[in-house]
């Protein structure tokens, strides 16, 4: 059946502030990254090794993920509660006022309790945002309108990544983008009080009685093997990207250094830009060849081209770039197919929850996942090439995974 709708205004004004929080979302994710090694030879002072720079971004991005996963299931249930739009600007407050606070961190156990009070944030804006946006929508737009949103958090990390050529991030100056990071919570405060509320979830308050939590519910016998679905097929890229992509950056500051301190940047943003076509095109490449054959073409060419960026070339050869770039395209395709395929597993009073804990038990399994790569890389003695080629196989698991979740055929956005 059709539910209620916005105005074509009001859908606008939810997609665009969904998509600007995605957006800073992105920035937040694509900060330590490019950062971290200038930061840890800013605080450990004479300390700093490679291999403990190396460390230190395993545990800032464990810590991160751990922040998102837990804020992604409770912010999630939260906007299930309250509602989708005063969740999301919770959110967005939340990584905004905890990320400036990261200019003023005097060491690295500050800023890694830092970085796990942003990641609450981080972790909550994505199942807002996609619920809200879903349910503002019509049917017929979703493979586009998924596709801007997963688009928006890649354009964030390739914004930071050009911002970054411009001023370089040196162990001098690493503080200023920390303060840059704090800006979106002027967003966060216009959602709170200006952005409409999802109609369907209005409705949806009204009419479902639940007996049981959300939590509870999706675990109950008519959604707990959708929920595993969704878990499985969610860490299988988010574990890839965090525990083996995403080295390629540390890996090119250091072959880089500082005799070229935009290398690393320029790297992060070749990457960004082909996971914001990527993860744009995910869900057009999902409602074209099927959510399984689509999951699973991805999964393979993610782990191949994830080896042939660490095993073929290196930072500063020619090839590099078009390399990274290429990988970034295939292996966020993962997001955009995501934010399509998450919503249609859900009913309303429940969605926010389930694509939360969904997508948010992904970055606990990253948690788990860089912890033990962070030991790996330190018994290879920081061998970023091993590493990465190591995780890759990550990526392949999603060929087996797909065959194995269920596949809804209709969608449960209209209920």
């Amino acid at each position: 059946m059709s539910g209620p709708t916005l105005s074509p205004g009001g859908r606008i004004a939810v997609l665009a502030a969904a998509s600007l929080g995605l957006v800073f979302d992105g920035v937040e994710l694509g900060l330590m990254p490019v950062a971290s090694l200038s930061i840890s030879r800013s605080l450990l002072g004479e300390s700093y090794t490679p291999t403990l720079g190396g460390d230190w971004f395993a545990r800032f991005t464990a810590a991160l993920m751990l922040g998102a996963a837990l804020g992604g299931i409770w912010l999630g249930s939260l906007g299930d509660r309250i509602g989708r739009t005063r969740a999301m600007g919770l959110s967005i407050l939340c990584y905004s006022v905890f990320a400036a606070l990261g200019a003023f961190a005097r060491t690295q156990e500050e800023m890694l309790i830092l970085r796990f009070l942003v990641g609450l944030g981080v972790g909550g804006v994505w199942p807002n945002a996609i619920a809200l946006v879903s349910e503002c929508w019509p049917n017929a737009s979703r493979p586009m309108v998924s596709g801007v949103m997963s688009a928006a958090l890649n354009a964030g990390i390739l914004l930071l990544s050009q911002l970054a050529r411009v001023w370089p991030i040196t162990p001098d100056t690493w503080r200023w983008v920390f303060q840059l990071a704090g800006l979106p919570a002027v967003l966060g405060i216009l959602v709170l009080i200006a952005l409409p509320e999802s109609p369907r979830w209005l409705v949806s308050r009204g009419e479902v009685k639940r007996q049981a939590t959300p939590i509870r519910e999706l675990f109950g016998p008519s959604l707990w093997r959708l929920t595993l679905a969704g878990i499985v097929i969610s860490s299988i890229p988010m574990v890839g990207a965090w525990a083996a992509s995403k080295w390629m950056i540390p890996w090119s500051d250091k072959i880089a250094g500082a005799s070229n301190s935009g290398y690393k940047a320029a790297t992060q943003g070749w990457w960004a830009l082909g996971a914001t076509l990527g993860s744009f095109s995910g869900a057009q490449l999902a409602s074209l060849l099927g959510r399984r054959l689509s999951y699973a073409l991805i999964s393979v060419g993610s782990c191949l081209l994830t080896v042939m960026m660490f095993q073929w070339t290196a930072p500063l050869e020619p090839a590099f770039h078009a390399v990274v770039f290429a990988q970034g395209f295939v292996a966020t395709l993962f997001f955009g197919w995501l934010a399509l395929f998450l919503p249609e597993l859900f009913p309303t009073h429940v969605r926010a929850t389930g694509t939360g804990l969904s997508f948010n038990s992904g970055r606990f399994a990253t948690a788990v996942g860089v912890l033990a790569v962070g030991f790996l890389f330190r018994a290879l003695g920081g061998d970023y090439p091993r590493v990465g080629t190591i995780c890759a196989m990550i990526y392949g698991l999603g060929l087996f995974a797909i065959w194995w979740a269920p596949v809804a055929s209709r969608s449960t956005l209209n209920d």
